[in-house]
């Protein structure tokens, strides 16, 4: 990798301490705390998220007839959602362990921490519910996939592409023949080697 890129890589890092230190903050001005994955809000915050919470019927009635026409359609997508979940895991479970790949840990993209909010009513907590789901569950899908070519295809593409993964800049340059017969192997230890680490 050269320098700029690790510049890059390390300014990106920067970044994200930032980010975490800014939702440090955040905890405190709503004033809840993170221990062990739980979360817990001062008891006057909850009594205040208690009084926010709208009832059921009142819900109903300020649900757009366009959320309650199409809540079947997006519902309904909990089935291949599902299935690409069963699918994933089944593949990381039997072939990552044949490649040396440590296996992607579910628990770590798929977080359900909105059912903690007490302002919310049960329709709603159902729809963070899913959306959390599917957005977690399509992280969990990508780090997967972006293992898998990172041991296999380790090439950068030609285009600009949105959104690469985190694995995407340890790739080698498109069209760099010599690189890639010469860095595979290494780059497979590579990744042998930083999954044994974490």
């Amino acid at each position: 990798m050269n320098d700029k890129i690790s510049a890059l890589l390390r300014s990106i890092k920067e970044l994200e301490d930032a980010i975490e230190d800014d939702l440090g903050k955040k905890r405190a001005e709503f004033r809840f705390t993170l221990e062990q994955r739980k979360i817990r809000f001062e008891e006057d915050v909850l009594l205040q998220h208690r009084r926010l919470k709208t009832g059921l019927i009142q819900h109903f009635r300020q649900v757009p007839l366009r959320e309650l026409v199409t809540a079947p359609i997006i519902y309904g997508m909990i089935f291949p959602f599902a299935l690409l979940d069963l699918c994933a895991t089944a593949y990381q479970i039997t072939c990552f362990p044949m490649y040396g790949i440590a296996k992607v840990r579910r628990s770590e993209y798929l977080i359900f921490d909105r059912s903690n909010l007490a302002y919310l009513n049960v329709i709603e907590k159902l729809d963070c519910f899913f959306c959390s789901y599917v957005n977690g569950l399509i992280s969990y899908v990508k780090e997967i996939a972006a293992l898998t070519e990172r041991h296999f295809c380790p090439i950068k593409h030609a285009r600009r592409i949105l959104q690469a993964h985190s694995h995407y800049n340890r790739f080698v340059d498109f069209g760099d023949a010599e690189a890639f017969r010469r860095k595979l192997e290494r780059l497979r230890r590579d990744l042998e080697k930083t999954q044994s680490a974490d």
